[in-house]
């Protein structure tokens, strides 16, 4: 079954893969940009609202735990070992020291669990790209690399204030685990934007020479498709594309993973994204008929995958794959809430298919994510579903409050999820709001649930979402044929 692990991906790697089991892996890591990434979503219920939300920091500091990664991997010795000593000499005790210092045990993780027919694609772009051709080097071996594919985002806007030539380019580098087994590769063609005359050529007494008719005229024949090359032409995803952009900060268009998987995989195969962030790779594997392995960080990202399986392919969790690392108890559901608030947030809202809202901080307050239907299907009005998120103490105040935002906002339906049980005054409260109508009967206007209400199976009571009715979709993602609204 298909795996989507949350956590570490250097302890994921660790403890779960089994090694020579993968044949295919792409990363797209962080770069070394020095940089925190948001991502940007668009509310689909008309308002035109937009929500920032951290999706991961990019900066490095050469710190105790930088630092025990680095004398991890020299004490192992070897020539990664070698390799993170040298960088040493050169680069001092700097952010990039620390950054070469957590690729370089992930990157011989990655190694072990590639079969030995099996390649790697490692997405950089100048910052830390000649530090990572040496460091793949020092993993893989020099005489395994294949290429640097050159990817040509020719529609990105630039800053003119800077001055320099203006980036476009990223690059993958591109090794085998071994060049000496029988690895996987497919020659790709594309078709022409103009097709071209081209001389007709044949093998004669094992020497390729020009083609020629009876009366020893050179024979052009007519070529519409090439071979595709080192430099990968695929525009950037833009504003407007919304069949697939989904607001991730470093989303990479679709063309250009399906270009990697065809290349380096068969049908059946395994593929493997160690940083998938939203979901590319797993979604092309998906739909090329591969079988897949995603592993992030943050449950924010789990969450988009998720759901974008979910509406593009009709993939549940736990029938069609499965996930790793997610809380499955009260216990677990605690332990998060303790360690990590925020991401505690993202898991819960998670759980009845919802994110960050746009109206998160604010005159909304207390509302933490937002869901959106359609009774009467694309085109009607969209009705909204607020949810507040609670990890602490709850009181009958809260629910008080959720429910003034509801009238103020008008609101179909309000959720209040808890860790906590509800005293009897807080079901009191969210009963006197009454009920919103629509056409499949009466739904509670507020609706309390607890966390272990929800791991056992419980779900919100809103307005059926079948075919024919409403169902919820990430922005971007085209929905099954016959289903309409979006998740917000």
């Amino acid at each position: 079954m298909n795996k989507l692990y949350y956590g570490d991906n250097l302890e994921v790697l660790r403890r779960h893969i089994r090694s020579e089991s993968v044949d295919l892996v792409y990363l797209d890591p962080p770069f070394q940009s020095g940089r925190d990434y948001n991502v940007l979503f668009e509310e689909q219920d008309g308002t035109k609202a937009k929500a920032q939300i951290k999706a991961f920091e990019d900066t490095w500091e050469w710190d105790t735990e930088a630092a025990q990664l680095y004398d991890e991997t020299v004490r192992e010795g070897g020539s990664v070992g070698n390799a993170l000593e040298a960088f040493r000499q050169l680069l001092g005790g700097t952010p990039m020291l620390a950054y070469l210092s957590m690729m370089a045990p992930r990157l011989v993780e990655l190694r072990r669990v590639l079969k030995p027919t099996g390649s790697i694609y490692l997405h950089c772009d100048s910052t830390a790209g000649a530090y990572l051709r040496l460091l793949m080097d020092s993993v893989f071996g020099p005489k395994n690399f294949r290429n640097d594919i050159l990817w040509y985002y020719y529609n990105k806007m630039h800053d003119r204030r800077k001055k320099l030539f203006p980036r476009a380019t990223d690059t993958l580098l591109f090794y085998v685990k071994d060049v000496t087994e029988p690895f996987v590769f497919k020659q790709l063609k594309e078709m022409r934007d103009k097709p071209t005359m081209q001389l007709a050529r044949k093998k004669v007494d094992g020497r390729i020479v020009n083609a020629k008719d009876e009366d020893g005229h050179v024979i052009y024949r007519l070529k519409e498709d090439r071979t595709i090359d080192n430099v990968w032409r695929i525009s950037t995803i833009q504003p407007a594309d919304t069949k697939q952009r989904m607001g991730y900060p470093t989303q990479k268009p679709e063309r250009l993973l399906e270009r990697v998987i065809e290349a380096s995989s068969n049908e059946g195969d395994v593929v493997l994204d160690p940083f998938c962030g939203c979901g590319t790779a797993i979604a092309v594997a998906q739909r090329m008929r591969r079988n897949w392995i995603g592993i992030d960080v943050t449950h924010l990202a789990v969450g988009l995958i998720k759901y974008r399986l979910l509406h593009s392919f009709g993939s549940a969790q736990g029938k069609d794959y499965e996930v790793i690392g997610e809380p499955t108890t009260l216990e677990g559901a605690i332990q998060l809430a303790s360690d990590d608030r925020h991401q505690f947030e993202h898991w819960s809202l998670g759980l009845v298919g919802a994110r960050k809202s746009a109206k998160a901080k604010g005159a909304d307050k207390g509302v933490d994510g937002q869901l959106s239907f359609q009774e009467g299907g694309v085109g009607s009005p969209h009705q909204k579903v607020l949810i507040s998120v609670k990890s602490g103490k709850v009181s009958s105040p809260m629910i008080r409050d959720l429910r003034g935002v509801l009238e103020r906002e008008k609101a179909a339906i309000g959720l209040f999820i808890t860790l906590e049980q509800p005293s009897r005054d807080m079901r009191t409260e969210a009963a006197n709001a009454g009920f919103y109508e629509s056409p499949w009967g009466k739904h509670a206007k507020l609706q309390i649930l607890t966390i272990e209400d929800l791991l056992g199976g419980k779900s919100p009571d809103l307005p059926p979402f079948q075919r024919g009715g409403t169902t919820f979709a990430i922005p971007g993602v085209v929905p099954d044929e016959g289903q309409q609204g979006e998740l917000l």
